[in-house]
């Protein structure tokens, strides 16, 4: 059996599907599914069993000896919620008591960490362990998935395979869901079909132009490849990056969303909301020779082969991954 935290969420449902895909019908389904609005990204998706999220521990207790792998997935992801004792609860506690659990009972764990850990980039987008101490994340979120990240380095005893991937700005299907918190790509398709006009932020940062701020888009299938490619590989633990390793603009996001809708670009700039401004990453671009050198090969898509195959065929349709 396969057990995926988050999995009813964006990132989890589509792993899940690939897994299905691959043929793997054993998946345990551990998440909140009290949140109906992200019943339908399981819909059709095979699955031996869901387990509420804080009944985790005691089923695994039960039932680790038929556990092949742990995906932990799931987290309180808002960038804008400054609350940090839910982060402590579900981002740091949680992640402890699942990495204790892979212990006891020698399962392999992929977890997802998060590019929300390097903070403004003073200390670049590498993914070299010996510097994880020194970053400086922006938020609460940031801050919950770094301070795990010390903690797994600083653990004597570990599961006898781990990794820890620290996601960078990821788009694609099953973020119906997401809100505020869904990619600009979302966002932008939902704005141009409403209204044949796409607003950005402007730039607060006198090193940048409107539309010109920079981030490290990654396509959730790339995302969900390199997930798999470890729990078949099941070496050379440790935290490494998962983008595209390459930034792009939002002005170039937005523009190959209005080309893939087939639509002529209509673009403006409103200002940064004052919430996130003063914690807003202007560039992040994912050092991705560390993934490399273990022997991951597949190439990651390009912006504009991500966005094509997003709009035309799941945001057109409202289609599930």
């Amino acid at each position: 059996m396969i057990i995926v935290t988050g999995a009813a969420g964006f990132i989890g449902s589509g792993l899940i599907s690939r897994l299905n895909q691959d043929g793997f019908k054993n998946i345990i389904a551990v998440d909140d599914f009290s949140k109906i609005e992200k019943a339908e990204n399981l819909e059709g998706k095979t699955i031996k069993e869901k387990v509420e999220r804080n009944a985790l521990f005691e089923w695994l207790d039960t039932n680790n000896r038929d556990v092949e792998f742990i995906f932990h997935i799931g987290a309180r992801t808002d960038t804008t919620e400054f609350d940090k004792e839910i982060f402590d609860e579900l981002n740091v506690n949680y992640s402890k008591g699942i990495w204790e659990k892979c212990v006891a009972y020698q399962i392999p764990l992929v977890y997802a960490s998060s590019a929300a850990t390097y903070g403004l980039g003073e200390h670049g987008y590498d993914d070299n362990e010996s510097t994880i101490g020194q970053l400086k994340p922006l938020n609460p979120y940031g801050d919950s998935k770094n301070e795990f990240d010390k903690w797994a380095l600083a653990q004597e005893k570990k599961p006898f395979f781990w990794a820890g991937l620290k996601f960078f700005n990821v788009y694609g299907p099953n973020e119906y869901h997401k809100g505020r918190m869904a990619s600009v790509i979302f966002h932008a398709f939902n704005q141009i079909k409403a209204t044949e006009k796409m607003k950005l932020f402007r730039s607060h940062n006198p090193d940048f132009k409107d539309g010109e701020q920079m981030r490290d888009f990654i396509y959730v299938k790339d995302l969900i490849d390199v997930c798999i490619f470890f729990m078949h590989h099941r070496k050379n633990s440790g935290i490494y990056n998962l983008g595209s390793g390459k930034a792009r603009t939002f002005k170039d996001l937005v523009t190959n969303t209005f080309h893939a809708m087939d639509k002529t670009p209509d673009i403006s700039f409103i200002d940064t909301p004052a919430d996130i401004r003063d914690k807003y990453q202007y560039f992040t671009q994912a050092n991705m020779s560390k993934l490399r050198s273990v022997g991951y090969t597949r190439p990651f898509s390009t912006l504009e082969e991500g966005i094509d195959d997003y709009v035309k065929n799941y945001l057109s349709s409202t289609t599930y991954l």
